[in-house]
């Protein structure tokens, strides 16, 4: 079993292309811009194949992502090349990020990035996240919801097949977080599928064992939203920070 996202990356974007990458890069700029933040330098933690990176590099934002998958960082990379997007990326783990030549004007970290921490590490996070933001710089993060990964992801399984790719993903709710194993059949230039499998494990955080460790990191919690703003009634949550 390989590590998360070391086969799905080449294909991320595609299988996720009903989410409107669109919509939900221009609401990200939407609340920048609200947060008080419309130009500046920004950060993309968990970052994945770029795709927020090069949208807000395309309004106007120096932006640097950073992820802990080798795959996807290539993928951003070959990416924003292609497109000519100037972006910058970087091999680190969330945990561990850090901002060179200065302090960031924003941060987002979102698409479930936030689920891979563990419990115990989310107020050092927070707290590494504050150390790299101006004073009044925004931060946006967010997770798949509690209620969303017990009850719908959690003890469940899904599948899709598709004329390039088709993929199984199974999970196990284990307590305070689900294991999921992902395999892909992957079709090659000769008409044969190609096999990967790797491993997911995603924490359940509650709302407000967040806000209570964004705050204590020394953020202000602006709003908690919905996907692209809906109410809170939905499976991802949404955090509108400012840096105190």
């Amino acid at each position: 079993m390989n590590a998360a996202y070391s086969g799905l990356a080449d294909w991320f974007e595609y299988l996720n292309a009903d989410c409107d990458y669109e919509k939900w890069s221009q609401y990200l700029y939407d609340r920048l811009c609200r947060l008080g933040v419309s130009c500046g330098r920004g950060m993309d933690i968990g970052c994945g194949s770029g795709i927020f990176c090069r949208m807000l590099s395309r309004r106007g934002f120096s932006m640097t992502g950073y992820d802990s998958s080798e795959e996807m960082l290539v993928r951003a990379r070959r990416l924003a090349a292609e497109e000519g997007v100037p972006s910058e990326y970087i091999l680190c783990d969330a945990r561990k990020v850090r901002v060179l030549g200065g302090r960031a004007d924003f941060a987002v970290c979102v698409n479930d990035c936030v689920n891979y921490l563990p419990q115990k590490d989310i107020n050092a996070f927070f707290s590494r996240v504050a150390a790299c933001l101006r004073k009044g710089g925004a931060f946006i993060f967010d997770v798949s919801s509690a209620r969303k990964l017990r009850e719908t992801v959690g003890n469940n399984t899904f599948c899709e097949d598709r004329e390039e790719v088709a993929w199984m993903w199974f999970n196990e709710l284990c307590g305070d977080r689900v294991e999921m194993d992902v395999t892909l059949f992957v079709k090659g230039a000769d008409g044969r599928f190609e096999r990967k499998d790797e491993h997911h494990t995603q924490y359940i955080h509650e709302r407000a064992a967040l806000t209570a460790a964004a705050e204590a990191a020394g953020f202000e919690v602006r709003a908690a939203e919905g996907a692209l703003g809906d109410p809170l009634d939905t499976q991802r949550e949404n955090f509108l920070c400012v840096r105190r």
